[in-house]
C-alpha cells in the first residue's frame, strides 16, 4: 500500500518527514516559509493520517518513502528533511535505499540506541504505551499528555492539536510498536557511507539529542551541526523563522 502524499509551494523539491502523531500538514509556519523557494513533497508515515493502514517498521517505511517520492518526482535529486521519528525513517532512506538525496537535514535525530538492554526496556515501554493508547481509542487524551511532557513544553498552540487527532489509536500504536526507537537497529555503523551533505539540528535545550546530532555530524563523512539556542525537541515549530532561515540557507548553497 502506498503511502499518501501532500504538495505545495514552487521550487526544487524538498521532501518532508514529520514526527510521531504529526501528519504530511503539521509544520506550521516553518513549513510555509520553505514553501517559498521549494516544492514540498509531504509524506504521511505509516500509521498516521492518510497512510493510516499502513503497517510497516522503519527499513520498510523507508522503502515505501522512496517509492512515494519517486512517483512525486520522477528520477530527479531532491532535498529530504525528516523530524524526530521522520529523522530516524531518513537516515534509513539515506543508508537504505537508492534515493537520490542531493542534501539531508535531519532534526532531533539519533542513530539508535546502541545498548542492546536499554533497547529492549524502550521496546518494552513503547509496547505498553501502545497497549493503553489502543485500549483507550482516546487520541485526543493521548495527544494532549503527549505534547505536555517537557520535551514539548515550548510548544503551546504551535502543537497543532487539532491536526494530530486526525490520527487513529490503532495506527498510532502500530507506529511504536514497530517503528519505535525500541525496535530501530542503530545506525551508528552507517553514517560514515552517507555522501550527501547532512545538517544535524536540535535545540540547546534538548539535552540528548543535541548530543546526538554533535555525533551524527562528526560521524557523517559531510555532516555539520547546528544548535538552536534556547530550542527544545521541536526547535523548528517553536521557533520557525529562525529554523527556517538556517535550512534555507544551508539548503541554497551550492
Amino acid at each position: 500500500m502506498p503511502l499518501h502524499v501532500e504538495q505545495r509551494g514552487a521550487g526544487p523539491p524538498l521532501v518532508l518527514l514529520h514526527g510521531f502523531t504529526q501528519t504530511a500538514r503539521l509544520w506550521g509556519p516553518f513549513g510555509d516559509l520553505l514553501a517559498h523557494d521549494h516544492t514540498l513533497i509531504g509524506v504521511d508515515l505509516p500509521g498516521h493520517a492518510g497512510s493510516d493502514a499502513v503497517r510497516a517498521d522503519l527499513p520498510t517505511t523507508a522503502a515505501l518513502v522512496r517509492e512515494a517520492v519517486t512517483s512525486a518526482v520522477g528520477p530527479v535529486s531532491c532535498d529530504l528533511l525528516g523530524y524526530s521519528l521522520g529523522a530516524r525513517v531518513a537516515l534509513h532512506v539515506a543508508t537504505g535505499t537508492d534515493l537520490g538525496i542531493r542534501r539531508l537535514v535531519v532534526i532531533g535525530a539519533t542513530g539508535g540506541i546502541e545498548d542492546p538492554e536499554a533497547r529492549r526496556r524502550r521496546r518494552e515501554a513503547d509496547e505498553a504505551t501502545a497497549d493503553a493508547l489502543e485500549a483507550s481509542g482516546d487520541v485526543e487524551a493521548f495527544v494532549t499528555r503527549w505534547v505536555s511532557g517537557p520535551m514539548f513544553a515550548r510548544l503551546a498552540g504551535a502543537a497543532q492539536s487539532d491536526e494530530r487527532e486526525r490520527n487513529t489509536a490503532v495506527g498510532l500504536a502500530s507506529s511504536l510498536r514497530l517503528a519505535g526507537t525500541g525496535t530501530q537497529e542503530p545506525l551508528w555503523d552507517h553514517i560514515p557511507t552517507l555522501a550527501m551533505p547532512l545538517l544535524a539540528l536540535a535545540g540547546t535545550d534538548d539535552n540528548r539529542f543535541s548530543a546526538h546530532a554533535e555525533r551524527l555530524a562528526l560521524t557523517a563523512p559531510n555532516g555539520i551541526v547546528s544548535l538552536i539556542p534556547g530550542g527544545g525537541h521541536a526547535a523548528h515549530l517553536a521557533q520557525p523563522a529562525v529554523v527556517a532561515r538556517l535550512v534555507g540557507h544551508w539548503l541554497a548553497t551550492a
